[in-house]
């Protein structure tokens, strides 16, 4: 099990590096892109990108160029932005982390209870009215975009109904939980919503395929045989077995988010999170920004799925093999 351990992250550590030269070469390599014209402005002269090239070492070699960046973004972490000259980048990706997080977590925790119970009434009604109702309202989230039901919920809280139910809804912003802990819960409870809808829309279709292969195993089948109540055979029997993969594919989608999928819903709602920074650092082509904010990303998404593989080898030995 060690071995495995040390094996796939060991892989996890290749994979990030990978995606940091890749990412390196799409913006500092490709046909067309000069970083100096950018920094310096469109109509500077051949003398001032001259000069701005070889005082953020642009002149360099390729090579020589991305260990400096690793090196000023990783181990000096003093990598400054192209566009707002001396602004640092690891500082604003660590003031942007607890929003994203903020925003995660609490959404995580919406999606997991409504999908969970979601998916075990479903399961529990099969063949009643209940459980192709739950189903379709599942099959509607998921096929809502989350920019659009973000706006929906801008436009009925801010402008339509702002003045009499809605009053309580404060406008699109963030206010830290250090702050004022009420202005935080409020300013996050309808992003929270927004990005639950889609998750809790998928959690409980997966959750109720897995009950309903379960209810059907064998295992089941001697529960009912000894006399077991359904209710208990659901619970302590099939639905313990239906969590993992739930539980897995819960990680993967909170390593994604955290790394800044949220990013349409940051932006919907103005939260100044990690979606939100990337999304500027791509309006005003900030390249280090932009390389900060996606190697930030690249590290959760692949620390899910180390993580998650980790478990699966722990509760199925066979996967230690392959």
């Amino acid at each position: 099990m060690i071995y495995f351990i040390v094996r796939r992250f060991a892989s996890a550590v290749l994979v990030l590096f990978a995606i940091s030269v890749s990412v390196f070469l799409i913006f500092f390599a490709t046909p067309g892109v000069d970083p100096a014209a950018r920094i310096a402005g469109r109509s500077a002269s051949a003398q001032v990108l001259a000069h701005v090239a070889r005082e953020f070492g642009l002149n360099r070699p390729l090579p020589i160029r991305y260990w400096l960046m690793m090196e000023h973004l990783f181990i000096k972490q003093d990598l400054t932005s192209y566009v707002n000259i001396g602004v640092r980048v690891v500082p604003q990706i660590t003031q942007a982390a607890p929003i994203t997080l903020s925003l995660v977590i609490g959404a995580a925790v919406i999606w997991m209870i409504v999908g969970v119970l979601g998916g075990v009434v479903a399961a529990a009604n099969q063949g009643k009215f209940i459980d192709p109702f739950i189903m379709f309202i599942g099959i509607a989230a998921v096929s809502v975009p989350a920019y659009w039901l973000g706006e929906v919920m801008n436009l009925l809280t801010q402008s339509k109904f702002h003045s009499s139910i809605f009053a309580w809804v404060p406008p699109p912003g963030y206010v830290s939980f250090t702050t004022s802990p009420s202005e935080w819960f409020l300013h996050l409870l309808f992003p929270w919503l927004t990005l639950a809808a889609l998750y809790a829309g998928i959690y409980a279709r997966v959750l109720r395929a897995e009950l309903v292969n379960a209810l059907n195993e064998d295992y089941v089948r001697t529960a009912r045989a000894k006399g077991l109540s359904e209710r208990r055979i659901l619970f302590r029997h099939a639905l313990r077995c239906s969590l993992i993969s739930i539980v897995s594919l819960f990680g993967l989608d909170f390593g994604a988010l955290i790394g800044g999928a949220a990013l349409l819903t940051e932006v919907v709602f103005g939260l100044p999170g990690v979606g939100m920074l990337t999304y500027t650092s791509l309006q005003n082509l900030d390249l280090p920004v932009i390389m900060g904010c996606v190697m930030y990303g690249a590290f959760f998404v692949v620390l899910a799925n180390a993580v998650v593989d980790v478990l699966y080898a722990y509760l199925d030995p066979r996967v230690r093999l392959a």
